[in-house]
């Protein structure tokens, strides 16, 4: 295989990620209390894609590409056939070294996209420690907030927040 088909099949793959990204793909950031943290509140940043069972071909992809992240199990008992499986890159090093880079090279065609520069941001002041003092959570809080489905922040209305 000559090195121009081997950018040609890493052109087709980096264009369906990004494809399957826009459709299927989530960039959250989670605030879940936690009492051993200083404020309280621990902050998750998480690039997922999630999948029925049938569709874990996909997901593996995603892991071989992307070289890190887990595919988690979600048994499901309702009225679907099969079980979910969600991938999932959390650690802050990975998100920032390899996954904003390439979602920052390789464009969203969707609403995604802002989410994605949101969530950018969020990893890089994650990177800068940011966080872990009150106001730089708050900051984080309200960029949240602006993100996905664009609902209030509970960590904004604790009452550890509030003080």
């Amino acid at each position: 295989m000559t090195s121009a088909d081997n950018q040609q099949e890493r052109l087709k793959i980096e264009n369906w990620i990004i494809g399957f990204t826009d459709g299927e793909g989530c960039f959250s950031v989670s605030f879940i209390r936690n009492k051993t943290t200083k404020n309280g509140w621990q902050i998750f940043p998480e690039f997922v894609i999630t999948q029925g069972e049938k569709s874990l071909p996909a997901l593996k992809l995603f892991q071989k590409y992307f070289k890190c992240g887990k595919i988690f199990v979600n048994k499901r008992y309702d009225n679907h056939n099969e079980d979910l499986y969600r991938f999932c890159i959390r650690s802050i090093k990975d998100l920032r070294e390899k996954v904003v880079p390439f979602f920052a090279r390789n464009k969203l065609r969707t609403m995604k996209r802002k989410d994605f520069e949101m969530f950018s941001g969020i990893v890089g002041m994650m990177s800068k420690k940011i966080h872990l003092s009150k106001s730089g959570a708050k900051k984080i809080a309200k960029m949240v907030e602006k993100m996905n489905r664009r609902k209030k922040s509970r960590f904004l209305e604790s009452s550890e927040t509030i003080r």
